[in-house]
């Protein structure tokens, strides 16, 4: 089976583009190299990464004026650079590690052994394996999938571990499946995924929020997308679900999912989500006072995702699932904290069936009406929560964490007289340190959080104004957002006009330090103000450090940011960052000739070859085995050629995934890099 794209070409023509010869390019190092400091996948960092990428690909180049139809990954930088770069390069390495995570490399506990598979086997008396084969045939047919076109030896997850080895520890199987055009083909793995496991036993088995939390907001970002339109059964072209008249999609030639290839990854996702809210719910909440980990009790008795939580598994070299769990490290961590809000939001978003609610995409109304997936009881979805009962649906599930996760933020992180959030809670009293990278996300995350409980548009919407419920909650989340952005603008701002690392609450004082981090979280928090609240003096403030950042950072000869002082060190972190910011500037920050000050660096083609100079020395790297893209998949133009073993068909600076660093291989992954001269 191919992966599809929905908003561009599909089917065979997909399959020709995406196979079709490529332009030769090469880097120019100039004297600098970009090396890999280590071979750790940080599953949090990459996922919080990928998910800045997506953002930054294809709905970043159309909001600018692509026509996506005209993207090639064989005509390397067509139209333009960065529309190659954004919207082949960023978008389909974003979509190809969440796949490499949540489906291939088995990082995390099978999905097969996911509460609602293991309800659904325990009810039917069947083994769960073919429950939830039985579920996925189910979702094929709900899109109009072939099920034998669903790739073999998958290996869905529902929770993800903290980290692992990138680098295959078998040899990827690239035989060829199948003949493409002149000369190409696509090879076995691609079909078949039994050769892209990780080593197992150089996973760090461990559920960190952030980790777990950081491949939801990616899961959620791509079903959302997949499953928000309907599409014809027979052209498989899209269709606008507003279009549709009531009653069963199928009696009117229509299946669910923006095309069927689409609309079967969305289905997957959603399963691997409600699944993982499910487990968080169940079993996942820390108890301080009694050092206990279980289910959710009643929002505001204290409970909260805990920072660290150890898994033994039980042996199925299969299905592995967690034979027994002990908390490692109890406190509640704020990156943990924003990185599990922000996705729960946006899945929050899809399931909402509140009838109050009057911006629901009836798309999503269809995939969440019982069939596929069950539908909440309507008590749940009223606007009285003290008749709630018990359920285990996704919009339920996804309600439950998003409130107690909330709840945590705002209890347990949030100083009201300071004005900011705090990094730590150790289960007893709150920690006085405030991060700026920190601080700054989580703002975007109350955004979402507040757009979500409010029913406004999220995922890619999420700019798109509307009327909301104007909730209680929605109303607290505002508060905090413009109290932490007041914040920032008196006392993280520097006399030079940068960003400052932090403040400590107990001594009253801001850190000294600037890092290329702190602007990125404060350029991120103020554009999220000013998005949730239309204050200009947000987008002000947040212009005027873009600039110094760009003036005082920048360096010309490592086409990169320095990252603290001298050195440019990237993790993924700090690249997503970066991606993040490149793009509220293209968006919200550039000139549009009515501000007093205009400077250069925030006129549009500046930014767009800041963008373009940026990804390919510090992502690409500027020789195959130097940057921070491990390797690459053939959607972005490496494609398999018989009698061509070169591993780099397209004459990039990006390996494919069996040519990549290691003795097999390595995934198409984010490594951490130094940037030297």
């Amino acid at each position: 089976m191919l992966w599809g794209k929905a908003k561009r070409a599909k089917g065979a023509a997909a399959a020709s583009a995406l196979l079709a010869c490529s332009v030769a390019v090469t880097g120019c190092s100039d004297g600098v190299h970009v090396k890999v400091k280590d071979y750790n996948f940080d599953t949090a960092g990459n996922m919080f990464a990928y998910a800045e990428f997506e953002l930054s690909g294809e709905p970043l180049a159309e909001s600018l004026g692509l026509d996506l139809d005209v993207l090639d990954a064989g005509k390397i930088d067509s139209p333009t650079a960065f529309d190659y770069a954004a919207g082949i390069e960023s978008y389909e390495y974003s979509e190809e590690a969440m796949y490499e995570v949540v489906e291939k490399s088995g990082l995390g506990l099978h999905l097969a052994n996911g509460p609602a598979i293991a309800a659904e086997a325990r009810k039917s008396g069947k083994p769960a394996n073919e429950v939830l084969a039985s579920r996925f045939v189910k979702m094929a047919e709900s899109v109009g999938q072939p099920a034998d076109q669903i790739q073999q030896n998958m290996f869905p997850t529902f929770i993800e571990y903290a980290s692992g080895d990138p680098q295959y520890p078998q040899k990827v199987d690239t035989s060829k499946y199948a003949d493409g055009d002149n000369g190409s083909y696509i090879p076995k793995y691609q079909v078949d995924f039994s050769s892209l496991r990780w080593d197992r036993g150089k996973m760090k088995k461990q559920l960190i929020p952030a980790a777990y939390g950081g491949t939801m907001l990616k899961q959620a970002l791509w079903a959302g997308d997949f499953l928000g339109n309907l599409h014809n059964a027979e052209s498989d072209e899209e269709v606008d679900a507003s279009t549709a008249a009531e009653g069963p999609e199928a009696d009117q030639g229509l299946k669910l999912g923006v095309s069927s290839v689409d609309g079967m990854q969305g289905m997957i996702l959603t399963e691997e989500v409600w699944n993982k809210l499910l487990f968080m719910r169940d079993h996942l909440f820390y108890y301080p006072a009694s050092k206990t980990l279980g289910a959710l009790p009643a929002i505001g008795t204290g409970a909260y995702l805990p920072h660290a939580v150890d898994v033994t598994e039980n042996g199925d070299g299969d299905y592995p699932n967690a034979q027994s769990m002990t908390v490692s490290d109890g406190k509640s961590m704020l990156q943990d904290q924003w990185l599990t809000l922000w996705p729960a939001s946006e899945f929050y978003g899809m399931t909402d069936q509140r009838k109050a609610n009057p911006n629901r995409n009836p798309a999503f109304g269809r995939v969440f009406d019982g069939d596929p997936f069950p539908a909440a009881p309507a008590v749940n979805t009223d606007a009285d929560p003290s008749n709630d009962v018990k359920s285990d649906d996704p919009y339920t599930a996804a309600r439950q964490v998003l409130l107690a996760v909330f709840d945590n933020v705002k209890t347990h992180h949030w100083n009201d007289k300071l004005g900011a959030f705090v990094t730590e809670y150790d289960g007893a009293k709150q920690g006085t340190a405030v991060d700026t990278f920190q601080a700054g996300y989580t703002i975007e995350a109350l955004r979402m959080f507040e757009r979500a409980i409010d029913g406004l548009p999220v995922g890619y919407a999420n700019g798109e104004a509307a009327e909301g419920l104007g909730t209680k909650e929605g109303k607290q989340a505002k508060d905090m957002i413009v109290k932490q952005a007041d914040f920032i603008l008196k006392s993280l701002i520097g006399k030079d006009g940068l960003a400052v690392a932090g403040y400590d609450a107990a001594k009253g004082e801001a850190s000294q330090e600037t890092t290329l981090l702190a602007q990125l979280g404060a350029i991120r928090g103020l554009t999220s103000a000013f998005l949730a609240t239309e204050n200009e003096a947000y987008r002000d403030a947040a212009r005027k450090l873009y600039a110094a950042m760009d003036d005082k950072l920048w360096d010309d000869k490592l086409k990169a940011y320095k990252t603290n002082g001298d050195s440019a060190s990237y993790d993924p972190f700090t690249v997503g960052g970066v991606s993040a910011v490149l793009r509220l500037a293209l968006e919200n920050l550039k000139n549009t000739g009515s501000e007093p000050d205009s400077p250069k660096s925030l006129d549009q083609s500046a930014i767009q070859d800041r963008y373009v100079t940026f990804f390919r020395q510090v992502v690409n790297g500027p020789a195959l085995d130097e940057g921070m893209q491990a390797s690459e998949f053939w959607d972005t133009g490496d494609v398999y050629k018989e009698g061509d073993d070169s591993g780099n068909t397209d004459g990039d600076t990006v390996p494919q995934v069996q040519k990549g660093h290691g003795e097999n291989g390595i995934a198409p992954v984010l490594l951490p890099v130094d940037i030297t001269n």
